[in-house]
């Protein structure tokens, strides 16, 4: 009797691991790829809506024509904006450390008559890595001696997902614009000195 409960078991949990487990996973990942990227997204507009102001952070210089002779970006400011919203990144992903989420067992059946029945599945995340936040900045014509410049935002962040029996790590990445402006005027190539690449922030998320 005990070896046929212990194939019974064996055979379950084979069955399970193939079946059922793949299917947690996909689920869970889709979860937590949403709500990390509504914590990204709303540090990003909560910090850059308060701090961040394009006259302030680029400097356009140009001579009597009229002519843009530089075009450059304050890093330094740039860099404590990029700081703030890796930290408020990185503490509500503490929270949701602390939280997890929860789905009923019969949501992995993927069937609208199961989905809201069963236990309850626990699912936890572990921060991993860095939280990056780094800029992107584009140049495009916008009519005659016209240019539209656009700064983007974009933060990374690496996560381990933890089910009964498995885990995986994911990479969660968000990109939003936070300016798009007109700058009037000719805008040689050689007038741009954004060296955007340089500024950014890389925290440890286990800090």
């Amino acid at each position: 009797m005990l070896i046929f409960f212990i194939l019974f078991l064996n055979a379950f949990l084979y069955v399970f691991d193939r079946a059922v487990t793949p299917s947690m996973l996909d689920m869970a990942e889709g979860e937590i790829r949403i709500k990390i990227t509504e914590i990204i997204n709303k540090a990003i507009i909560n910090e850059y809506s308060k701090n961040f102001n394009y006259d302030d952070i680029i400097n356009i210089e140009k001579d009597v024509n009229g002519d843009i002779t530089l075009l450059k970006a304050d890093t330094l400011k740039m860099n404590k904006i990029a700081c703030d919203v890796s930290l408020e990144s990185q503490k509500e992903l503490k929270k949701l450390e602390n939280m997890g989420i929860t789905f009923p067992a019969g949501y992995v059946l993927k069937n609208n008559l199961l989905a809201y029945y069963g236990p309850n599945i626990r699912v936890k995340i572990e921060p991993i890595g860095y939280i990056e936040t780094k800029y992107l900045s584009n140049f495009n014509s916008a009519g005659i001696n016209q240019t539209r410049h656009t700064i983007s935002v974009q933060v990374k962040s690496k996560v381990k997902i933890i089910i009964p029996m498995k885990t995986k790590e994911i990479e969660v990445k968000n990109q939003v614009p936070i300016c798009e402006t007109i700058i009037v005027g000719n805008t040689p190539n050689t007038s741009i000195d954004m060296k955007l690449e340089d500024a950014g922030f890389k925290l440890n998320s286990k800090n």
